[in-house]
This record gives C-alpha cells, sequence and structure tokens, in this order.
C-alpha cells in the first residue's frame, strides 16, 4: 500500500468518542493505559519515561509497569495516585479511530466527569470486583442516561484480585443490571477484565473460560454509534459570523444534530427570517451536503442579520421555542442551586439571564426516587421548572447555570 492510499484509508476510518467512569479506584485509567500499550502506540522514549515513572510513583507492584501513569499527567494526581482532571487520549486500530476520556472517580469531581460524557458515543463504566457497585458508580451511570449516551459497556475489573471467579462476576451483573433497567439506556454489556494482566482489554487469555463475549477493544470497534445522533433535525448554533472580503459573509458553527444541503430552504431563529443555502465551506473546499457533527461555514442566498448565538434550521422543522421549561439538571457549583434565584445560562452560544421558578424534586442516584428538596447541593440532580429572559429553542438535553446573578 502506498502512502496516498494508506492516508485516505486512515481519513476515512470512522471515529468513536468513548468515556470511562466510575467509582474512585476502579481502574480507569490503568485500562486506558493498557489500551495504548496493547495498540502499540507508546514510543520508546515514554516507555522509558514510563519505567521510571513506575519504579517511583507506580502502585502495580516492584518491577510492573503502571499504566494509569500514561493517563495521570498531572503532578498532584501521580502523587496521589488518583485522576483529578478529564485526560483526553486519541489511539487508533486498524478498523477505528478513537477519543477516549478518562475521567476522575471522585465524588467532588462529578463535575468533570458530566463535563467528559457531554461528547460520548459510548461510555465504560468500570467496577472494582471486590467492592461492587457502589454509590458514584450508580451516580455515573444516571449521568450517563442522562446526556442520552445508548451504548454502556460495564467492565468489571480486577478480576485477578478474586482469581476470576464468575460467581462474583454474575452477582455484580445481576445487580448492575437491574439498576441501569431503570434508566432506558439501550445498549448495555459486561465484561470480566484484569486492566493490569491485560485479560479481556484487547484479547481473551483463557482465564475466564465462563465468558462466552468479546474483549472489550473488539466491542469498541463493532460498537455502532450511528443510533446516537440526530440526522434529522437540522440545528445549527451560529458561534460567529465570518466575513474575509465585501463578496463573502458566512456563519461559522458546528451542526449539532441534521443534516443540510446546497439549496435547502432554512429559518433563522429567534429572527424567523427565510433564505436558502448558497455554500458550505469547509477549510479543504465546498460541500454538497454536510452532516452532524462537522464544523463548517454557511453561506446564505440573502443578505440577513444574523448574529453569534442564533440558530439555523431548516424550514418545515423547527424546535419548539420556549421561555419557560422544565429541565433535569446536573448542579456544578459548591454554592447550591436555591428556587427563586437568577442566574445566567448558556443557550447556543450566547448568555440568558433565568429564574429559578421552582425546584420540583430532588432524585436519589441509589433508587432513582424523587425527593423532597429546598435547595440542590453540587454534584446533585434534580428536577427544575426556568424561566429565561428570552425565548429558547428546545435543541438541549439538559441544562448547566454556571454563574449565578443574584439571590
Amino acid at each position: 500500500m502506498d502512502i496516498d492510499s494508506y492516508l485516505n484509508e486512515h481519513e476515512n476510518k470512522s471515529l468513536l468518542r468513548v468515556l470511562t467512569c466510575g467509582s474512585v479506584d476502579d481502574g480507569k485509567s490503568t485500562l486506558i493505559g493498557r489500551l495504548l500499550y496493547d495498540s502499540k502506540l507508546i514510543f520508546d522514549d515514554q516507555l522509558a519515561e514510563l519505567r521510571k515513572a513506575s519504579e517511583k510513583n507506580g502502585t502495580a507492584g516492584a518491577g510492573k509497569i503502571d499504566y494509569a501513569l500514561l493517563l495521570d499527567g498531572l503532578r498532584a494526581e501521580r502523587e496521589q495516585g488518583i485522576t483529578i482532571d478529564v485526560a483526553y487520549r486519541y489511539f487508533t486500530t486498524p478498523r477505528r479511530k478513537f477519543i477516549i476520556a478518562d475521567c476522575p472517580g471522585h465524588e467532588q469531581y462529578t463535575r468533570n466527569m458530566a463535563t467528559g460524557a457531554s461528547t460520548a458515543d459510548a461510555a465504560i463504566i468500570l467496577i472494582d470486583a471486590r467492592h461492587g457497585v457502589l454509590t458514584q458508580t450508580k451516580r455515573h451511570a444516571f449521568i450517563v442516561s442522562l446526556l442520552k449516551i445508548r451504548h454502556l459497556i460495564v467492565a468489571v475489573n480486577k478480576m485477578d484480585l478474586l482469581k476470576y471467579s464468575e460467581e462474583k462476576f454474575r452477582k455484580i451483573e445481576e445487580e448492575f443490571g437491574s439498576f441501569t433497567q431503570q434508566l432506558n439506556i439501550p445498549d448495555v454489556r459486561f465484561v470480566p477484565i484484569s486492566a493490569i494482566e491485560g485479560e479481556n482489554v484487547t484479547q481473551t487469555t483463557g482465564k475466564t473460560p465462563w465468558y462466552q463475549g468479546d474483549h472489550l477493544l473488539s466491542i469498541l470497534e463493532t460498537l455502532d454509534a450511528s443510533d446516537s445522533r440526530n440526522l434529522r433535525d437540522f440545528r445549527f448554533p451560529v458561534q460567529t459570523v465570518i466575513r474575509p472580503n465585501l463578496d463573502f459573509r458566512g456563519f461559522a458553527g458546528s451542526i449539532t444534530s441534521g443534516s443540510i444541503r446546497r439549496g435547502d430552504p432554512i429559518v433563522t431563529l429567534p429572527s424567523f427570517q427565510n433564505s436558502r443555502i448558497k455554500r458550505i465551506v469547509t477549510p479543504d473546499g465546498e460541500l454538497e451536503e454536510a452532516f452532524s457533527p462537522q464544523a463548517v461555514v454557511l453561506e446564505l442566498e440573502d443578505e440577513i442579520d444574523i448574529s453569534s448565538g442564533d440558530m439555523i434550521v431548516k424550514k418545515g422543522n423547527l424546535p419548539h421555542i420556549e421561555d419557560r421549561l422544565e429541565a433535569r439538571v446536573i448542579w456544578m457549583s459548591e454554592k447550591p442551586l436555591l428556587p427563586r434565584s437568577k442566574y445566567i445560562m448558556r443557550h447556543a452560544g450566547r448568555n440568558i439571564q433565568g429564574r429559578i421558578v421552582e425546584l420540583q424534586y430532588d432524585i436519589d442516584v441509589n433508587t432513582l426516587e424523587s425527593r423532597h428538596a429546598t435547595q440542590l447541593p453540587l454534584n446533585h440532580v434534580g428536577r427544575i421548572v426556568l424561566e429565561t429572559s428570552s425565548p429558547c429553542s428546545m435543541i438541549i438535553t439538559g441544562i448547566t447555570v454556571p454563574e449565578e446573578l443574584s439571590s
């Protein structure tokens, strides 16, 4: 194969965005490090540095590589043996490209996990086989379901410490399977693994003969994530206006859902002006058609007033537009959410003011039951009624209110 054929084949591989999550010390960083190591994506100098770091800060044992150190890049992370921030890593196999996010397990960093999950096509939740299903495991699974991630792989890790006990694996599978049935996640799969030993990560070594499924990498390579993308409803929040000269005025942004073709009739929101797509421009040239999640520049046939924060949609397929809505929120501020307080809400690239009319309830992540609440503390999930200062297009599945205006 010549270099042009190789590059073309690589360019056309599908991309899967994967999240790893779960409770603290369940082995998320070790798993990703093992995937990178087994995929031969570590350079010799990186491997030498990894061996040196493993001797100094490793937790795998004398003479063994601590694969987690490939991900835990902050000094505090290596010293404490924990993940604090979301670490993104890119790797590729002959079948697919991956962007994988290693998310922290501590409860105090739940907001970091929610951020990492916001762009994922699939999630891997790790469970330490010794400890079983914990509250943080359930919290992360609940957040995965809130963000409409349709594919969940439950990796029961550290099976080597339990001599690959089928009984322990089946117990976790039954308990957590019952919980995930309440979350409306269509695709849930369980895999027994040992990240440190490599069992069922990129190959099956025969230590779990009672497991008849695929190893983890095979599942990731064959997973069909196309059902997680909405290719019907075209939504294009305008990020910025591009005008390099008098002959061109385009609107740049990423297609959040749907597709668009040259010549399609469109409507701009909130002004409700009509036009048609004249050109779809990218750095690599013009396109006849563009799909989510491509970043493009749209040029319209008519000179109409559009600015950052507006939205372009197809004519005849408008979103619901409201100034009062109900929503589930993951609260990310150390200052609790309070009813009747005013906040700034980020919507379609612009900031608008909003007021919490009512906190309907807090959700118990262990039982998923609703409970009365007078405030919503950090990392809690609840349902609210929100009024906004200007109408919003209902294209989001969750709302984050980052900054309080007044109380």
